[in-house]
């Protein structure tokens, strides 16, 4: 990913991780509107993540927030308000585009949440691989609070990463909750402290990135299909996949390389 720069809104750069060009930083950039998802944001962020899956030097994201009050504060709700059914429906479909791409993307991206994830964040935060989260952070799905319901994914993802009945609770009740809840609770992997979140995750992805590449890719494919799967299918998957895998340079330079006691060099082939 040659940056920085990047669409309106956003930055993207390079994490100056070990491997040059492997961790890219994909971070909204709205502080005067606690990063709120309008339109041009939706569509800009569909852009950037694009860009990032074509870039085949890319072998993990990271997805933040300018500033420390927010990740993503919410959908713009000012723009919302006058919104008809016909124009609401067209707008969930950008936010769903953009999850469902980054869920389905061949490398990792992991979300690091500094400060407010509600709403259409919170849903942004679900679609990534998974998440670290400030202490400061807060997080949840408020959306009855103004009339209406999650949109951009919530009531499934939450449902399949803290289970049913704790989907219920905050979707029902549109309960914030802290970063420790969310802990608790299955919703993040790990609190930090603020000035530790970037670090923390750079590391997380550097180490992601010094993997196999293709191996990482499947493993994501075998999670991401088999969670709506049933087990017995869900294991022929993996079969498949484990198998596919050693057709690869990178499975042959894996193994040699541990035979041989020396760290392996990957290409992606």
């Amino acid at each position: 990913m040659t940056t920085p720069g990047g669409p309106a809104g956003l930055v993207l750069r390079e994490s100056g991780g070990k491997i040059p060009g492997s961790v890219v930083t994909v971070t909204i950039n709205r502080p005067q509107a606690l990063n709120a998802l309008d339109a041009p944001t939706l569509e800009a962020l569909t852009a950037a993540f694009g860009a990032v899956e074509a870039d085949q030097a890319v072998r993990c994201a990271i997805l933040t927030g300018a500033g420390e009050k927010a990740f993503v504060a919410g959908a713009d709700i000012k723009a919302m308000s006058a919104f008809t059914p016909r124009r609401a429906r067209a707008f969930v479909e950008l936010a769903h585009a953009l999850g469902d791409l980054i869920e389905g993307m061949r490398v990792p991206v992991i979300a690091a949440v500094n400060g407010y994830a509600l709403g259409g964040g919170c849903e942004l935060a679900l679609a990534c691989d998974f998440i670290y989260a400030s202490r400061s952070a807060k997080l949840g799905q408020p959306e009855v609070t103004l009339g209406v319901i999650p949109g951009f994914g919530g009531t499934q993802r939450l449902a399949r990463r803290v289970g049913v009945g704790r989907a219920r609770e905050l979707c029902y009740t549109g309960a914030v909750i802290g970063a420790d809840e969310a802990a608790r609770i299955g919703l993040v992997n790990a609190v930090v402290e603020p000035e530790d979140l970037l670090p923390r995750v750079r590391a997380v992805a550097d180490a992601i990135a010094a993997q196999a590449p293709l191996a990482v890719a499947d493993a994501k494919r075998a999670i991401r299909r088999g969670a709506d799967l049933p087990l017995g299918e869900a294991n022929e998957l993996e079969r498949q996949l484990f198998a596919n895998l050693f057709s690869t340079d990178d499975q042959k330079e894996g193994m040699r390389a541990f035979v041989e006691k020396r760290p392996p060099t990957w290409t992606g082939r």
